[in-house]
């Protein structure tokens, strides 16, 4: 063999390696930023400055998704990805409960048998966001199983995903706006967020996965800069108060 041959072969087996790794991290990386977030609401023990909608977001984004890969089969690397992300919400939720039954002085419940849509999202029980996101999940199934036949329904089932997905950050910025303070909630987590967005968006056009992807990551990375200045804004208001 040649050295040409051995160097083109070297190269080879250096991409594939890469590209591996590069899959690995998009399998798992989506759930880093959540790391240092639910570290600070355990030390903290206060979930206030974190939006719980965000994981209704993602939740529903990535439910979509899965079954979006059942009509459209593209990388198993992002469908992993997905399954990785419920479960990564789920724990976020479950903090979130545990943390705010802890601190409650009231001994009023919402639970989602009450069927008040002014507590939508804001119950006191872990379960019922479990059922919830199973009653979610049987309906896309039925409705998938019946419609998985037309390309218009799967196109939209994917729009849907990632238009849900590119929603991710709104919900935290809505509360910083609302509360016209970033308290509690992780810079780490928006600056891994800006990070994985401008990763996944890199990836997704090298791959050249659906262009529904790589308009999601787009739209996420506007989200995530407006979050950051929010930040900026949001201390220097805090240092006027105080000064």
């Amino acid at each position: 063999m040649d050295a040409e041959a051995v160097l083109q072969e070297d190269m080879e087996d250096s991409w594939s390696l890469m590209s591996w790794m590069a899959s690995c991290l998009m399998v798992c990386g989506g759930a880093l930023p959540y790391v240092p977030q639910y570290q600070d609401i355990q030390r903290s023990s206060n979930s206030e400055g974190f939006s719980t909608r965000v994981c209704l977001v993602l939740l529903i984004a990535n439910i979509l998704r899965i079954f979006f890969w059942i009509g459209k089969q593209f990388e198993l690397t992002l469908l992993l990805q997905s399954v990785v992300m419920i479960l990564t919400m789920f724990a976020m939720l479950h903090l979130c409960c545990t943390v705010q039954n802890t601190n409650r002085v009231s001994t009023k419940q919402h639970r989602l048998s009450d069927l008040d849509i002014r507590y939508f999202w804001k119950w006191s029980a872990f379960e019922d966001y479990l059922l919830f996101c199973f009653g979610f999940t049987v309906l896309c199934a039925v409705v998938t199983l019946l419609l998985l036949d037309s390309v218009m329904f799967v196109e939209t089932l994917g729009f849907l995903a990632v238009m849900f997905e590119a929603m991710l950050g709104l919900p935290q910025l809505l509360q910083n706006f609302h509360n016209c303070s970033t308290k509690g909630m992780s810079v780490k987590m928006v600056l891994l967020w800006t990070a994985g967005d401008v990763f996944k968006t890199a990836y997704f056009v090298m791959n050249e996965s659906p262009s529904q992807f790589w308009v999601c990551g787009s739209v996420q990375i506007i989200i995530d800069v407006v979050i950051l200045l929010q930040v900026l804004l949001y201390s220097q208001d805090t240092r006027v108060k105080l000064g």
